[in-house]
Parts: C-alpha cells; sequence; structure tokens
C-alpha cells in the first residue's frame, strides 16, 4: 500500500505513519484503535513511572524494571484507548477529529475490539507479574480509575483531573516497586503528575472545543474558555511545586532543586508561545511534553543518584 493510502487510512492527528504502514493491512487498523501512530501517548504516561524509579535511587541497578514499565504504558495505554473508543464510539462519530477512528468509522468490528483490548491486557498482565507484589497491588488499584474515565466527560466539566489521577498511576507503581513502602516524596511527584497532566491535557482538548460544544462532550478548555492560557500556567505552576517538595524529601538542599528548572523553563515556554484558537499549535504544544517529561525524569535521575 502507497504512504498515500496509509496516511488516508490514519486520523488526522496521526504522528506516525510509517509504524501503521509497516503493518500487515490486515491489522493495520487494530493498530491505529491502540493509537501506535501516536506514541506520544504511551510517553506520556510512561514518564511517571520513570520519574519514580528514578527519584527512589533504583534507576541505575534497575533499568531492566524501566523497560519492563515501558512495555506495559505501551500495552496499557492502547488497552485504554481501544476501551475508550469502545465507549464512545458513538460520540466519536460526531466528532470531526474522531469520526474516522476505526471503530466509529467501522473498519474493526465491536467483538474484535473487545478481543483486542483482551489481548493488549494480557501484556499488561505479564508485566504486572514481574514487578513485586507491593507495586503489583498499587497497580491494580488504577483499574477502577479507568474503567471510570471514559465517563468523565459526559458528567464534569473536569475530564481532566480524572485522566491525571489515571496517567500518573504509574508514580505510585515505579515506587513502589523500588522502595516497597509508600513516602511522602511519592505522594508529592503523584501530585505533581496530576497538575501536569491536568495541563497538556487542557492544550490537547483546545483542539475540540467547537466539535465538544455540538456534541455535549466537557472538558476543562470549554470550562476555562478564554482563561484556559491563565488555567494551564496554573497547573503547570502546582506540578513544579509538588516536584519541588518531592525532590526536598529525598534531599532537603535549594541546589537540588535547580535539577528542576530546565523542566520549569519548557513549561513556561509552552505557556507563553500557546496560541488557543490554533489546533495546529496545541496539538504541537501537547506532544511537547515528551520532551517536558524527559526533562523531569533526568532531575529525578539527579536527585535520585545522589541524595
Amino acid at each position: 500500500m502507497s504512504r498515500k493510502a496509509v496516511v488516508a487510512e490514519s486520523v488526522p492527528d496521526t504522528e506516525r505513519h510509517w509504524l501503521i504502514a509497516a503493518l500487515p493491512p490486515s491489522i493495520r487498523p487494530f493498530g491505529l484503535l491502540a493509537r501506535f501512530d501516536r506514541p506520544i501517548g504511551w510517553w506520556l504516561l510512561f514518564w511517571p513511572c520513570a520519574w519514580s524509579v528514578a527519584l527512589a535511587g533504583g534507576a541505575a541497578e534497575r533499568w531492566d524494571l524501566l523497560l519492563w514499565l515501558l512495555l506495559g504504558a505501551i500495552a496499557m495505554r492502547g488497552a485504554g484507548c481501544v476501551y475508550n473508543d469502545i465507549v464512545d464510539r458513538d460520540l466519536d462519530r460526531k466528532v470531526e477529529r474522531t469520526r474516522a477512528r476505526p471503530l466509529a468509522s467501522g473498519r474493526v468490528s465491536l467483538r474484535a475490539a473487545w478481543i483486542w483490548l483482551a489481548l493488549l491486557c494480557l501484556i499488561g498482565l505479564i508485566v504486572l507479574i514481574q514487578l513485586r507484589w507491593e507495586a503489583q497491588l498499587a497497580a491494580l488499584g488504577s483499574l477502577a480509575l479507568v474503567a471510570a474515565y471514559p465517563f468523565m466527560k459526559r458528567i464534569t466539566w473536569w475530564p481532566q483531573a480524572w485522566l491525571g489521577l489515571v496517567f500518573s498511576w504509574g508514580a505510585l507503581v515505579g515506587w513502589m516497586a523500588i522502595a516497597g513502602e509508600p513516602s511522602p516524596a511519592m505522594a508529592w511527584l503523584y501530585a505533581g503528575a496530576v497538575f501536569w497532566v491536568i495541563g497538556y491535557d487542557t492544550i490537547y482538548a483546545l483542539q475540540d472545543i467547537e466539535d465538544d460544544a455540538l456534541a455535549g462532550v466537557k472538558s476543562t478548555a470549554r470550562r476555562l474558555g478564554r482563561h484556559a492560557r491563565s488555567g494551564i500556567a496554573l497547573f503547570y505552576l502546582l506540578a513544579l511545586a509538588c516536584w519541588c517538595l518531592a525532590v526536598w524529601q529525598v534531599r532537603p538542599q535549594w541546589l537540588a532543586l535547580a535539577a528542576l528548572l530546565p523542566a520549569a523553563l519548557h513549561l513556561a515556554w509552552q505557556v507563553a508561545t500557546l496560541r488557543p484558537d490554533d489546533g495546529g499549535d496545541a496539538l504541537a504544544k501537547f506532544r511537547s511534553n515528551r520532551e517536558a517529561g524527559l526533562l523531569v525524569a533526568l532531575a529525578c535521575l539527579v536527585v535520585g543518584a545522589t541524595a
């Protein structure tokens, strides 16, 4: 199949056409259903896992754990997307950006989607059994939050806050996998991740304000309206404050906080240059959080290794 044909199969915000083109045509829609064309999602799910492993001082010795957590992030992000599309298949048909998704467009049947979801969850289970039992319990604790998430956009203006609880959960799992017990540093790291997710997903939701209004879908972007930039700045500021408290719990020195400066500058750049009325710019700023997550991971690595 030609590249042009592959692009035609993709949804508007596909990021990696070559990943889909590499798949056999018969299973290509399943790759799209799990968002394999948009790796930004699994990076955003993985980074909180990596932060906690690094801040707990386990990154150097447990690099294998980081690889398992990355695999888990890829599989479970895919599973979450499939589940979300199963629940939202009727809503997706009403939104321009999502009506081409495989389930909404009919390229994948509902039965096949459930089977694909089960297979992705099986991969997640394989990752789960690699963890110590404390981390396994922490991971299982997220299931109720994950199951409820697709319904939040129907009942609250703050579905991004619920997504923050879900997408930040890896901070708890990674910490428990290394330390085996909770700590204030873990709690602050998780809280910071929650505010970070609310911030970047509000940016993401800026793309769909008009369609969401027509479909009756709620979001922080719609709720904040013309104050979206200020709201995003506040969420990022709260995230940085929580991360500073997490770092201080591990290494109570002012110099240690300087490790977060690159991440702070990156988030400030996002807010300062964001054009809320430009969907393409919003998508680009959202995707730049892959680099923001890396900068926080490097800060946690430095602090955790020198604590």
